[in-house]
């Protein structure tokens, strides 16, 4: 073990007895669920099935959507798989429940002390790990590795500045991430970084979320909506906002006064300050999670629920991402309106999605935008992409998730009894 690994199991032994403490003040604040915290202890865990199993963790939604995309092709290839998913947010749990395979089982993500991933682990006696684009986690990977599982990071994506900090710790990166027996980068920028860091070369299989299906919507509801809100005006999504990114779209919205307006923020949780932030420019709302029908008098819908994003794109003329003018954020995935032949807009922040939003910049799929002004102009005046370039996206959409199953089924030993 090196000194940083050292250190890192040290301080989260020396933390553990405070962690139940947490876990209830987040609770108490809505972040995690008092009925599941004994899942993030790795206790009362439900019974493991004789066979195969497969343990898919990701952070968020994003993550869990390509996970979830990911143990539905293992399960087709390998009937006979049990899964477990894990993930942290709440808004991720929500999205996976429903949507799981047969053989599959949600629960949220185990801390990360030496106790409850040893505990995780000697549970679950995962014969494949998988892990979803940056969640290194040291005592889980560890306890993966001692216990004999095989251990893979897929559509791995890794900024320069998160590569200049683990060059800091990179004996303790090697130790980890260099023992994986698959590594798979989403771009070729991050192949690079992650080849840098561990001495090797890493191959990039291509961005798994290229892969991922369109969300679905009901004609119903498409046609209810358009017909009761939208009229015949401009429909004009913003999706996936954070703080400050929804002020940007109603200030940029305000030069197109012929529009129907949809916020849908990434965190539904923030819907009250949203709300608030429209009731303050005094326009007239209607809010999804509560029920409210809005009209061909409603300015804007307040789309804070989950599951319908293929809803909100079906509708829209245009779509504002948000991520791009956030703090911290990165950008979003604008892959899925850009499938439905959406104009997209974002902002200039988008070092997690680098290689991919100029490539997609450069065909025509993605317009940049550095504020509301611009961002006003694109939403207004820029045309839908090229069909060309979207057929020509969508033909090679499925490869990097081809190359990913390719990696992954070799790692899981055939059906039987475990040993």
């Amino acid at each position: 073990m090196t000194p940083a690994f050292h250190a890192y199991r040290a301080i989260t032994r020396l933390l553990s007895p405070f962690l139940p403490g947490v876990l209830r003040r987040r609770a108490g604040k809505g972040k995690e669920d008092y009925g599941r915290m004994n899942e993030r202890l790795a206790r009362n865990m439900p019974n493991r099935r004789q066979g195969r199993l497969v343990w898919l963790h990701g952070a968020s939604v994003g993550e869990s959507r390509l996970l979830l995309e990911v143990g539905h092709r293992l399960v087709a290839a390998r009937p006979d798989l049990m899964l477990v998913f894990t993930s942290q947010t709440l808004t991720s749990a929500r999205l996976l429940g429903p949507a799981l395979p047969d053989a599959a089982i949600h629960l949220m993500a185990p801390l990360d002390t030496p106790a409850i991933a040893k505990r995780f682990i000697a549970h679950w006696k995962p014969d494949l790990c998988v892990f979803g684009e940056g969640e290194i986690w040291p005592n889980l990977i560890f306890e993966a590795g001692e216990s004999g599982a095989k251990r893979a990071l897929v559509n791995a994506r890794m900024t320069q500045g998160s590569a200049d900090g683990w060059k800091r710790f990179q004996g303790l990166f090697r130790k980890l991430v260099g023992r994986f027996d698959v590594v798979l980068s989403a771009d070729t920028d991050t192949a690079q970084r992650l080849g840098s860091l561990l001495g090797e070369t890493v191959r990039s299989a291509g961005n798994l979320k290229s892969a991922l299906p369109g969300p679905e919507a009901s004609d119903f509801e498409i046609q209810r909506i358009r017909e009761g809100f939208v009229g015949g005006r401009r429909c004009l999504v913003a999706a996936s906002t954070h703080g400050g990114e929804e002020e940007l779209f109603l200030d940029a919205a305000a030069n197109i006064p012929d529009s129907a307006l949809i916020i849908a923020p990434r965190h539904p949780e923030r819907g009250d300050e949203v709300e608030a932030l429209i009731r303050a420019r005094g326009l007239p709302f209607a809010r999804r999670s509560k029920g409210q029908v809005p009209n061909t008098r409603t300015r804007v819908l307040l789309a804070d629920t989950m599951g319908e994003m293929g809803l909100w794109l079906r509708l829209a003329d245009a779509v504002y991402l948000g991520g791009g003018h956030a703090e911290g954020v990165g950008g979003h995935n604008p892959l899925e309106p850009v499938r439905f032949s959406k104009p997209v807009v974002t902002g200039p922040r988008v070092h997690n999605f680098a290689s991919m939003m100029a490539d997609l910049e450069q065909r025509g799929l993605v317009r940049v935008a550095d504020d509301a002004a611009s961002v006003a102009d694109a939403l207004q005046n820029a045309p839908p992409p090229p069909a060309a370039a979207v057929t020509a996206l969508a033909e090679h959409a499925d490869a990097p998730m081809v190359e990913t199953l390719k990696a992954l089924l070799p790692l899981i030993p055939e059906p039987g009894l475990l040993q």
